[in-house]
């Protein structure tokens, strides 16, 4: 066997300061096979698209998706033992990715688990067909909600109940947050996830639950959860903060999961404490996920110890990924999946692949490498230095 080629393995990386600095890649950490692991968490991986870059249109205003590829990634991660949240945030929905290819793409989803034993899968269902207004009424968004849950369902797929920034734009107080939610709660056939998705996510949902303060804001969604216990399996909450999560988690009715979204805290958040855990939808899990997965059947193991050794390295990783503006932490993970194969191209639907600076990608290179992620460096430094000379940089 030749001996790896040094140069290879040698790169030079823009800093923060915009200077160009000398960087030797690592080996990658062994993960282990994942066979067939068992987990003692529910773990779910909101998962990115992989845009087309031979499809004709405008780039910033058309959804162009490359599905075999997309469908190979969610394969991907159920052979690993991970669950696939769809049509989510990562998606880029309602931020490119509209309802109509959103709905393509859960159809398409569904049928490639079917062909995945044990293949867990949850659907985005929103409003995103509205406009938010202030003129949009309770009964548009209503059955905005419908229309896509129905649609879901009748394909067979379960549902993750997405927050309405149409809601967030006409909603005049709590009451109508809590009239909206009932009223399709009743209405679905199996217990749903509902996501709380903060405003760091996504601006427009600020004061969602009919409450700028989000200790009250709970206090509505809890309200929502106690009144329809039987038809929500879950909360999942992002607000970047493990103090609000855990406060809600303690206060959920007995049954109903927390399911964290917290890229900042998700280790601990997982591994909880005497007082209980947290599941996981989480968005890092589709840039980290041979990590969670083997950090995952070691606490299923009773490791704790082994979970953390495994998942201490990802964090600072997620942290930066999912630094402020979060919401363009999908530019990050979709660079993380080309750096790894897992995809031809760094090109994002809406041009999103500009969105984080040439600096901020070359530091969550380094990150990548410290966490044991970058699974071929020799690739994973070649396709570096082909984003660094496009930009006129020499690496």
């Amino acid at each position: 066997m030749n001996a790896p080629d040094k140069s290879a393995l040698q790169i030079k990386l823009p800093t923060a300061a915009g200077r160009l600095e000398a960087f030797r890649l690592s080996a990658p950490r062994d993960f282990g096979a994942a066979g067939k692991r068992t987990f003692n968490r529910i773990a779910l991986a909101a998962v990115h698209v992989v845009a087309d870059p031979l499809a004709r249109g405008s780039p910033w205003l058309d959804a162009a998706v490359d599905w075999e590829a997309t469908t190979a990634y969610r394969r991907y991660l159920w052979s690993l033992g991970l669950g696939v949240a769809e049509a989510m945030d990562t998606a880029q929905r309602g931020m490119g990715l509209d309802w109509k290819t959103s709905l393509e793409l859960i159809r398409r989803s569904i049928e490639a688990s079917k062909d995945m034993r044990e293949a867990v899968l949850f659907c985005g269902a929103g409003t995103d067909q509205l406009e938010p207004s202030p003129s949009v009424t309770l009964d548009e968004v209503v059955a905005a909600y419908e229309e896509q849950c129905e649609a879901i369902e009748k394909l067979g797929g379960r549902i993750v109940l997405m927050a309405s920034r149409a809601l967030a734009a006409c909603a005049k107080s709590p009451q109508d947050h809590h009239r909206v939610y009932s009223r399709i709660l009743s209405q679905v056939k199996r217990p749903v996830i509902i996501h709380w998705l903060g405003e760091m996510f996504d601006p427009q949902l600020a004061g969602y639950w009919g409450e700028k303060d989000h200790g009250r804001a709970m206090g509505v969604a809890l309200a929502v959860i106690e009144a329809n216990r039987a038809k929500v399996d879950g909360v999942k909450i992002s607000l970047l903060d493990r103090h609000k999560e855990i406060e809600m988690r303690g206060r959920l009715p007995a049954g109903v999961r927390m399911y964290t979204g917290d890229d900042f805290n998700y280790a601990e958040l997982i591994e909880g404490d005497g007082e209980g855990h947290s599941d996981a939808l989480l968005g890092i899990f589709d840039a980290i996920a041979p990590a969670a997965s083997a950090a995952l059947a070691r606490l299923a193991q009773g490791d704790a110890k082994g979970f953390r050794d495994i998942l201490a390295p990802t964090v600072p990783l997620a942290r930066h990924v999912f630094a402020a503006p979060t919401r363009f932490y999908k530019t990050g993970l979709v660079f993380l999946a080309w750096l790894n194969g897992h995809q031809e191209h760094f090109v994002m639907i809406g041009g999103q692949q500009s969105a984080r600076s040439l600096a901020d990608l070359a530091e969550t290179f380094r990150l990548a490498d410290a966490a044991g992620l970058l699974r071929d460096p020799e690739l994973a430094a070649s396709r570096m230095k082909q984003l660094l000379a496009i930009n006129g940089v020499d690496g």
